[in-house]
């Protein structure tokens, strides 16, 4: 599928908020009197952080080479 420079760098941009969104729910969850409580949703978000990194670094390689 193809994707206009336009597309990739408004993709990359979401996907950076959103990657900085996770990592502050993270912190916050740490900080939490019983974070072992939150031991899931820490969880889902670190796995939802790795998801998006790869996404982020394939479309900066997309626009690397476009």
């Amino acid at each position: 599928m193809e994707y206009s420079r336009d597309e990739l760098t408004e993709a990359k941009r979401q996907i950076a908020s959103t990657l900085h969104k996770l990592r502050e729910t993270i912190q916050t969850l740490r900080a939490k009197e019983n974070p072992e409580r939150y031991k899931s949703q820490i969880t889902l978000a670190e796995r939802r952080i790795k998801a998006f990194e790869i996404a982020h670094g394939l479309i900066e390689r997309e626009l690397s080479s476009v």
